[in-house]
Protein backbone atom coordinates (compact mmCIF):
# COMPACT_ATOMS: atom_id res chain seq x y z
CA UNK A 1 0.00 0.00 0.00
CA UNK A 2 3.00 2.74 0.67
CA UNK A 3 3.79 2.17 -2.78
CA UNK A 4 0.99 3.09 -4.07
CA UNK A 5 0.71 6.39 -2.56
CA UNK A 6 4.79 6.95 -3.09
CA UNK A 7 4.59 6.38 -6.35
CA UNK A 8 1.54 8.11 -7.06
CA UNK A 9 0.00 5.35 -8.24
CA UNK A 10 -2.87 5.80 -6.23
CA UNK A 11 -3.67 9.36 -8.01
CA UNK A 12 -3.98 7.04 -11.14
CA UNK A 13 -5.92 5.48 -10.23
CA UNK A 14 -8.46 7.50 -9.02
CA UNK A 15 -8.21 9.75 -12.29
CA UNK A 16 -9.29 6.81 -13.91
CA UNK A 17 -12.33 6.65 -11.85
CA UNK A 18 -12.92 10.19 -12.79
CA UNK A 19 -12.71 9.56 -16.46
CA UNK A 20 -15.06 6.08 -16.46
CA UNK A 21 -17.59 9.02 -14.11
CA UNK A 22 -17.15 11.40 -16.90
CA UNK A 23 -18.26 8.98 -19.94
CA UNK A 24 -21.33 7.56 -17.59
CA UNK A 25 -22.57 10.56 -17.40
CA UNK A 26 -22.20 11.35 -21.12
CA UNK A 27 -23.36 8.23 -22.61
CA UNK A 28 -26.46 8.28 -20.13
CA UNK A 29 -27.16 12.22 -20.97
CA UNK A 30 -26.99 10.90 -24.47
CA UNK A 31 -28.89 7.45 -24.17
CA UNK A 32 -31.53 9.13 -22.01
CA UNK A 33 -31.70 13.00 -22.59
CA UNK A 34 -31.96 13.05 -18.61
CA UNK A 35 -29.34 13.91 -16.24
CA UNK A 36 -26.67 16.41 -16.05
CA UNK A 37 -24.34 17.62 -19.17
CA UNK A 38 -21.45 17.03 -19.17
CA UNK A 39 -20.45 20.39 -20.01
CA UNK A 40 -22.28 21.73 -16.94
CA UNK A 41 -19.44 19.39 -14.52
CA UNK A 42 -16.68 19.25 -16.68
CA UNK A 43 -14.92 22.52 -15.33
CA UNK A 44 -15.82 21.08 -11.58
CA UNK A 45 -14.32 17.90 -12.79
CA UNK A 46 -11.79 19.65 -14.49
CA UNK A 47 -10.45 21.33 -11.16
CA UNK A 48 -10.72 18.11 -9.20
CA UNK A 49 -8.32 16.55 -11.85
CA UNK A 50 -5.97 19.77 -11.88
CA UNK A 51 -6.11 19.65 -7.79
CA UNK A 52 -4.98 15.62 -8.02
CA UNK A 53 -2.72 15.85 -10.37
CA UNK A 54 -0.98 18.43 -7.64
CA UNK A 55 -1.05 15.42 -5.52
CA UNK A 56 0.55 13.23 -7.30
CA UNK A 57 3.27 15.96 -7.89
CA UNK A 58 3.63 16.31 -4.07
CA UNK A 59 3.53 12.56 -3.21
CA UNK A 60 6.57 11.85 -6.13
CA UNK A 61 8.60 14.88 -4.68
CA UNK A 62 8.22 16.43 -7.72
CA UNK A 63 9.58 19.95 -7.97
CA UNK A 64 7.43 22.91 -6.28
CA UNK A 65 7.06 24.74 -9.67
CA UNK A 66 4.70 21.63 -11.12
CA UNK A 67 2.68 21.65 -8.23
CA UNK A 68 1.98 25.23 -8.36
CA UNK A 69 1.49 25.26 -11.53
CA UNK A 70 -1.26 22.44 -11.13
CA UNK A 71 -2.64 24.26 -8.62
CA UNK A 72 -3.14 27.70 -10.38
CA UNK A 73 -5.00 25.86 -13.08
CA UNK A 74 -7.16 24.07 -9.92
CA UNK A 75 -8.23 27.52 -9.10
CA UNK A 76 -8.59 28.74 -12.57
CA UNK A 77 -11.21 25.54 -13.59
CA UNK A 78 -13.03 26.46 -10.33
CA UNK A 79 -13.59 29.64 -11.04
CA UNK A 80 -14.50 28.79 -14.41
CA UNK A 81 -17.07 26.51 -12.81
CA UNK A 82 -18.75 29.23 -10.08
CA UNK A 83 -18.62 31.73 -13.28
CA UNK A 84 -20.80 29.06 -15.15
CA UNK A 85 -22.85 28.46 -12.30
CA UNK A 86 -23.25 32.07 -11.58
CA UNK A 87 -24.80 32.37 -15.43
CA UNK A 88 -27.20 29.69 -15.04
Amino acid sequence: MMALFSSGRVVDIILVFVFIEAVFIAVHRGKTGRGVRLREVASGMLAGVFLLLALRCALVDERWPWIAVWLLAALIAHLSDLAGRRTR
